[in-house]
């Protein structure tokens, strides 16, 4: 058993979790590792923005921590993960499992050195990096993310994680009502999204005579759960090759954040 970090899961909060893991795959040699052991670690490294190569000797080898984090990447496993916390917590909050309306937005980071895929420069907020798309439900949680390069436009990044909402079927049937920035807007993505999605979108534009920091409807809820991602040191800057491997820790950051309120 390792050391108790702050990052860990307690006994409940993975009992709670337990059931939903994969089991091992048939054949082959038994399961020697604890899988408790196996997402402190990765939270670990979430949490604290350490390298896998890095982390404390207590933890298992990284070489096994990263064929699980990378096969549960590759199958789905982690996603399907936080789309049944993601129910779960809206029963809990006493909601429908399928929410009716989201919030999409997107935020700008820089990259590390050394990542040259799906990289760019954002013009408008001066980053070079990635560009992250979330889509988000009136409580906060994650429909969806995309990361893409930071020159990526608002509209083209909207389409490609909506795309992906849609795909969810019955979890969101429900949904009408996409609520978006004046950087989503035009004719030809709300054309988009009622054609492709059947959905509305909503445009919520600042007025032209406020100055500072105005809270808009319904926008303050996305830049809340942006603000929660900070909270995680490996998602202050985009440290990974491979943008699936950003949006892999998103879903993780969310499903912590499910698991710490459900057990």
């Amino acid at each position: 058993m390792s050391k108790s970090y702050p990052s860990n899961l307690t006994q409940a909060q993975y009992e709670f979790l337990r059931d939903l893991l994969p089991d091992a795959k048939p054949g082959g040699r038994p399961r020697e590792v604890d899988l408790w052991e196996v997402l402190n670690a990765i939270f670990y490294v979430l949490i604290e923005g350490v390298r896998l190569r890095a982390l404390p000797d207590d933890f298992p080898c990284w070489q096994t921590l990263y064929s699980y984090f990378r096969n549960w990447r590759k199958d789905g496993t982690w996603l399907s993960l936080h789309d049944r916390l993601y129910r779960f917590t809206r029963i809990e909050q006493e909601r429908y499992p399928s929410p009716s309306e989201a919030v999409l937005d997107s935020k700008s980071l820089k990259s590390a050195a050394g990542v040259h895929e799906a990289v760019g420069f954002d013009a408008g907020k001066q980053i070079k990096g990635r560009k992250r798309f979330a889509t988000v439900d009136t409580l906060g949680l994650v429909l969806r993310v995309w990361v893409a390069a930071a020159s990526t436009g608002e509209r083209e990044g909207g389409k490609k994680v909506l795309q992906q909402v849609r795909q969810q079927g019955k979890a969101v049937s429900r949904l009408h009502t996409i609520w978006v920035d004046g950087g989503f807007d035009g004719e030809s993505f709300m054309q988009w999204v009622i054609c492709f999605c059947r959905w509305i979108v909503q445009v919520v534009l600042r007025l032209e005579q406020t100055k500072g920091f105005v809270l808009l409807k319904k926008r303050g809820v996305v830049e809340r759960t942006f603000g929660w991602l900070m909270h995680c040191r490996r998602l202050v800057r985009d440290y990974e090759l491979l943008p699936e491997t950003s949006e892999t820790f998103i879903y993780l950051a969310m499903i912590r954040i499910m698991v710490r309120r459900l057990a």
